[in-house]
C-alpha cells in the first residue's frame, strides 16, 4: 500500500480507530523489534516504515483532538 493511500485512509478514520491503529501499530512494532533482536527480521526496512505510520497517526489523531475542541 502507497504512503498516499494509507494516509487517505487514516485521515478517514475516528479518533476511536485511530487510537486502536496506534495500539495495533505499537504490538507490530515491538514483534519487529523482538524479531530483530533475535535475528528472524527478513524485512529490516519495515521497522522503519511502522514507527513512522505510528507517527502519522498520533499526529492526525492530535489534529481531530484540536478540531473538535475548537468546534466545542
Amino acid at each position: 500500500m502507497s504512503i498516499k493511500q494509507r494516509l487517505s485512509d487514516l485521515k478517514v478514520m475516528t479518533e476511536d480507530q485511530l487510537s486502536e491503529e496506534i495500539l495495533n501499530l505499537k504490538k507490530e512494532q515491538f514483534n519487529l523489534r523482538f524479531q530483530r533482536a533475535t535475528g528472524q527480521l527478513e524485512n529490516t526496512s519495515r521497522v522503519r516504515i511502522v514507527r513512522r505510520e505510528i507517527a502519522r497517526a498520533k499526529t492526525l489523531a492530535a489534529q481531530k483532538r484540536k478540531a473538535s475542541k475548537a468546534t466545542a
